[in-house]
């Protein structure tokens, strides 16, 4: 029978609901268990693709060309899963089926309410989604855990919960219960720990017809334990269903601090899980990768010029993937958020201090990474920073518009077409280096992109990226972009050893660039950290890592192997229970 583990959140937002649900998934996947996820937002957009990035970060893109909530990426990453766009609830969706049905005369003549209508398809659609497989091997899962978006008490969460309330009793109590993340603050002035508001969100949540089987206490330091009793009094659970989760130096330790109090314990005795109880093979993983992610001692500075750099969330995926990169190659990852319109010459004129900040910290960074976006909005200022990155001989990372940018600086500067540039920034160029894709239809802008897995076939053997994947043929890898570079003047860059040494199975698509003569100068269509796992590295990235590092060559030569300091060790299992593993790269998976 399929167990449903719904996670709700009190007091504020993004308190961390994501990662504690991710974490709980791997702790029950490291004992055998298949887990699945599935995050409700209770927002009416259709999907997240129409979002800015400051509303609730990145779109994050799956294999099925979804565009979802940043959160499934953080399960993807954790579990070692593939998901699919029905994997992300939300209200839109939930009305846009019902509204179709009753369109369609399928209620016969009723009246369709919020209850039963929109609470019954609520129901519906997780008990389907959660059979879905999501692993390599195609099997249902055991788990479903059920990440609810925004707070207890939103009027427009309330259908969800409403639902759910009805779903403990259709599914029966042995095979569901609620994680209740709330927030312990602990005010400067007095420095104890506050239980009122979690005690408040409680009671709310209790008043809706849910009882939280587990309330997790999201604080800065370790709950004392006068804090966990009170807790456990007014809030009507037993101390040991008061969970601890403070603060810690690396997401990866989650997982190990809810090991350590007992979860996996007590969810397998309240949910009837007959769980393997060995020593943890997966979980061993873990703890090396936060151990070794705490005593790291070489540092590496990546300059990220985004447009979006105040709010980091903006490029979680992108900022995951160095992370990724840098732990494989034993380097403590330092970031320096770079506003691209910052480095372009009008802001010389208009705040000098910025302009100069900004230039500091790009010439001064290891490696220069510039990132996907969208709009004309500080495009000048990410070629200046492609500029000095060629000249300079500087590792440098383009992503989807930053391989697009990198095409039109070198368009400008060593073809001499000086208003080279793409279609989407100036529709009248004389030489459109860049220009609009015909997989999209114009007009709408939800879900018009070239979106999802795309094959990249490698036209030539010698490719820095291609022995990086393991010297494969192809790679299957996730797009989200309109625009495409120009086929028709490739011969133009190629005669200049700008070369366009991966493309689409047609070979219509410019998908990877590499400059010759170059430590490290790489272009990619698509978004490879949007498949970059902690144990398997995504490839571009960690090529950028190693150059930046001054690593390339010696990793190259050894055949893509990491030193054995470097290696994880034979005894952490990867993310399916019981088999070995080593840093991989990402194995392709076959069609």
């Amino acid at each position: 029978m399929m167990k449903y583990i719904l996670v709700t959140g009190g007091v504020i937002s993004g308190i961390g609901k994501g990662i504690i649900a991710s974490s709980v998934g791997t702790i029950l996947k490291s004992c055998g268990l298949r887990v699945t996820a599935i995050k409700i937002d209770p927002y009416i957009n259709i999907d997240a693709g129409t979002f800015s990035p400051y509303e609730h970060g990145e779109v994050f893109v799956l294999d099925d060309g979804g565009e979802v909530d940043l959160d499934l990426g953080n399960y993807e990453r954790f579990l070692d899963i593939r998901l699919t766009r029905d994997n992300n609830l939300t209200t839109g969706k939930i009305y846009q089926s019902v509204i179709n049905k009753e369109r369609r005369g399928d209620y016969l003549g009723k009246t369709v309410q919020v209850v039963p209508h929109i609470t019954d398809a609520i129901q519906e659609w997780v008990m389907k989604q959660a059979r879905v497989p999501v692993d390599d091997d195609y099997e249902e899962p055991h788990v479903c855990v059920i990440e609810l978006g925004g707070t207890v008490g939103d009027i427009e969460s309330m259908p969800f919960i409403e639902a759910f309330r009805q779903f403990q009793f259709k599914v029966k109590k042995d095979n569901f219960c609620n994680i209740h993340v709330s927030l312990i603050p602990q005010p400067s002035a007095t420095g104890e720990q506050k239980t009122k508001p979690t005690q408040n969100s409680v009671r709310e949540l209790r008043g809706l017809g849910l009882s939280p089987d587990l309330i997790m206490c999201r604080c800065t330091t370790a709950l004392e334990n006068s804090v966990k009793e009170k807790i456990s009094m007014f809030c009507h659970v037993e101390p040991e269903q008061v969970i601890c989760v403070h603060d810690v130096s690396s997401i990866y330790r989650v997982p190990l601090l809810l090991q350590d109090q007992g979860v996996v314990g007590y969810l397998s005795k309240r949910l009837n899980m007959p769980i393997d109880t060995r020593p943890r093979k997966m979980l061993t993983k873990w703890k090396e990768m936060s151990d070794r992610s705490d005593r790291l001692l070489e540092h590496c500075s990546i300059a990220l010029v985004g447009k979006y750099t105040k709010f980091s969330d903006s490029y979680a995926s992108v900022i995951k993937a160095l992370e990724h990169s840098a732990l494989a190659i034993s380097h403590k990852l330092e970031v320096k958020y770079i506003d691209s319109a910052n480095l372009e010459p009008s802001t010389l004129q208009e705040e000098p201090v910025k302009y100069h900040e900004a230039w500091q910290k790009l010439c001064s960074a290891d490696g220069i990474l510039v990132p996907g976006g969208f709009g004309v909005r500080g495009t000048e200022g990410k070629i200046h920073a492609i500029n000095w990155a060629r000249k300079q001989k500087k590792p440098f990372l383009g992503v989807c518009l930053g391989m697009q940018l990198a095409v039109c600086e070198f368009a400008r500067n060593m073809l001499g077409w000086k208003d080279a540039n793409s279609t989407e920034f100036d529709p009248d160029s004389k030489h459109p280096v860049v220009i609009d894709m015909p997989e999209h239809n114009p007009g709408q802008m939800g879900g018009t992109m070239r979106l999802g897995k795309r094959r990249t076939i490698f036209k030539t053997d010698n490719s820095v990226l291609r022995k990086l994947y393991g010297d494969v043929e192809y790679v299957d890898e996730r797009h989200r972009h309109r625009f495409e570079v120009n086929p028709e003047l490739k011969s133009y860059f190629e005669q200049k050893g700008f070369r366009f040494v991966g493309q689409d199975v047609e070979g219509e698509r410019m998908e990877v660039i590499e400059l010759d003569d170059h430590p490290y100068f790489v272009g990619v269509q698509y978004h490879p950290e949007f498949t970059s796992r902690p144990i398997k590295p995504s490839p571009p990235y960690l090529g950028l890592l190693l150059a930046a590092a001054g690593k390339l060559l010696g990793y190259l030569e050894k055949g893509c192997r990491l030193s054995p300091r470097d290696t994880y060790s034979d005894h952490s299992g990867s993310s399916t229970p019981d088999s070995e593993v080593e840093l991989k790269m990402p194995s392709i998976s076959s069609e």
